[in-house]
């Protein structure tokens, strides 16, 4: 397949659908290779990618079933339980971190978006590989007593949570956005 094929038949596989086995060692520094290849002003390199796998996984999950049960007292037990599985689906999860350095001629918007960068090539590079993966964030991406248990700096930032492993179920096809839509010629 050619490369354009490749990236026009690019498909999140939720990660209630990912099951082990995830990438090997050699695999996973194959995607963290290609990541490295983000487009990057100012060549700060302004990202860092923490592995969460294993008993890591479930263990993040009861940090964020108790931070949210701080958070609302009142939650309901299948919101503590969703967020109690979040990590326990895909053998791998990235945590996909910017960090911002500032003072710096570079925006921090462009240092985000390189950061996001990276997360959409870990996703290409999963699936060339034959693996199924799906960038999140939600709360937990946004929460700073879990960008503290992360061992996150104050000029940290989580840009997403990439979940990789095998396709136990194949995703459906969704419908796209007309390109007409979202594509005009400025004409001055």
């Amino acid at each position: 397949m050619d490369h354009l094929t490749f990236l026009s038949r690019r498909l999140s596989v939720p990660s209630g659908q990912l099951a082990a086995p995830g990438p090997s060692r050699d695999q996973l520094q194959q995607m963290l290779a290609a990541a490295m290849r983000a487009p990057d002003h100012g060549r700060l390199a302004p990202w860092r990618v923490l592995a969460i796998e294993g008993e890591a996984r479930h263990a993040l999950g009861e940090f964020l079933a108790q931070r949210a049960l701080e958070l609302n007292p009142q939650a309901a037990q299948a919101t503590l339980d969703k967020d109690r599985r979040r990590f326990s689906h895909a053998p791998l999860v990235l945590a996909v971190v910017a960090r911002l350095q500032q003072p710096s001629r570079i925006p921090e918007i462009e240092q985000i978006l390189s950061t996001g960068c990276v997360c959409f090539t870990l996703l290409q590079a999963a699936q060339a590989l034959g693996f199924g993966g799906q960038w999140l964030t939600g709360w937990a991406a946004y929460d700073p007593a879990v960008a503290a248990h992360l061992g996150l700096a104050g000029n940290e930032r989580i840009v997403g949570f990439i979940h990789v492993g095998s396709i136990r179920e194949p995703a459906s096809e969704r419908p796209r956005p007309a390109v007409e839509a979202h594509f005009s010629v400025w004409q001055g």
